[in-house]
């Protein structure tokens, strides 16, 4: 079998036979008023992180949601959208699509503003999404894109790009690996299906989203996601895999690259008020402003007696300049 296969036999089996604690952080599901999660679909949490993110749902924006798990992330954004065919969840995986369609059955006898019509669950991959061209707001998958081999990851993000609207926002949670994982790992298919064996560096995966044309990041979370220690995966030394939440905008890329938010801060320090560059950024003296690593990098290296660059906190929720 292809990796893809022994993906699709492996999410086959879980959705059969929920297995708890699969890929998930430990962590609880997004907590708003007036949702009640089913426990089944914690027990289906097949995700690393999350793709629901407060701030991006204003105006009940359409979602195409890419590999619908249980059903649980579909289920949190239909509560910012609340109508019929808001959230369109695209799964490959015929036993997925029956487990979720169930799931939110339940969840509609359980939350009484839900109606299981909010939902579209249609066959499709990720590689070809079934909708047309910048028809949708928001594009999200939770570990999935991990999943695929570099050239099949450049396919899923070039797919979502196509069908958002400009401005549209890519929504993703991915594990990605503090170093290159070996070959060995990376050919073991069932560790790929299982999200422990396919993660990029964090250099390598931003970089395929801004090839595939999105012009701005935000990293929403980064945090430790799984261990891979020596014995059992037969490596020189321990492998951090950690967790990473992002969402990527759908604009045009500046001529001097791409605008990557990770939290950074630039503080100015100097003897005057505030500090102009010419170029649009303005700091007042002791005051941090947030601003791209890239803007980060070049106010640094202009005066780097009188700005201060902050680490990245690895959360940002917008407010800062490029």
């Amino acid at each position: 079998m292809t990796y893809l296969e022994t993906a699709a036999q492996f999410y086959s089996e879980v959705a059969q036979t929920p297995e708890v604690g699969l890929c998930c952080v430990q962590s609880t599901p997004l907590q708003l008023p007036g949702l009640k999660i089913p426990l089944v679909m914690q027990e289906m949490n097949y995700g690393c992180g999350t793709t629901v993110h407060t701030n991006e749902l204003a105006n009940q924006p359409t979602v195409l949601y890419v590999g619908v798990g249980g059903g649980l992330e579909a289920l949190q954004f239909a509560y910012f959208s609340r109508r019929p065919g808001a959230v369109i969840a695209v799964e490959p995986v015929a036993e997925m699509r029956e487990a979720a369609k169930r799931n939110l059955e339940i969840a509609a006898q359980e939350n009484p503003w839900f109606d299981p019509s909010f939902v579209e669950i249609i066959a499709g991959d990720a590689f070809n999404l079934p909708v047309n061209d910048a028809s949708v707001d928001i594009v999200a998958q939770n570990c999935l894109f991990n999943i695929f081999e570099p050239a099949d990851l450049t396919r899923a993000l070039k797919a979502a790009y196509r069908v958002l609207k400009p401005s549209g926002r890519l929504q993703m949670s991915d594990p990605i690996a503090t170093r290159p994982i070996p070959q060995h790992l990376r050919q073991d298919e069932r560790l790929r299906a299982m999200c422990l064996s396919g993660a990029l560096t964090y250099e390598e995966y931003t970089q395929l989203i801004i090839n595939a044309g999105f012009g701005q990041i935000e990293i929403r979370a980064r945090r430790p996601y799984r261990l891979l220690d020596k014995q059992t995966y037969n490596l020189e030394e321990n492998l951090l895999l950690e967790s990473l939440d992002s969402v990527s905008f759908k604009v045009q890329i500046p001529e001097d690259g791409a605008c990557i938010f990770t939290g950074k801060t630039a503080i100015y320090a100097g003897s005057e008020s505030f500090f102009d560059d010419g170029a649009g950024h303005i700091l007042q003296r002791g005051i941090p402003a947030a601003v791209c690593d890239k803007t980060a990098a070049k106010l640094g290296d202009l005066k780097p007696e009188e700005i201060m660059i902050t680490d990245s906190t690895w959360y940002y929720d917008g407010g800062g300049c490029c």
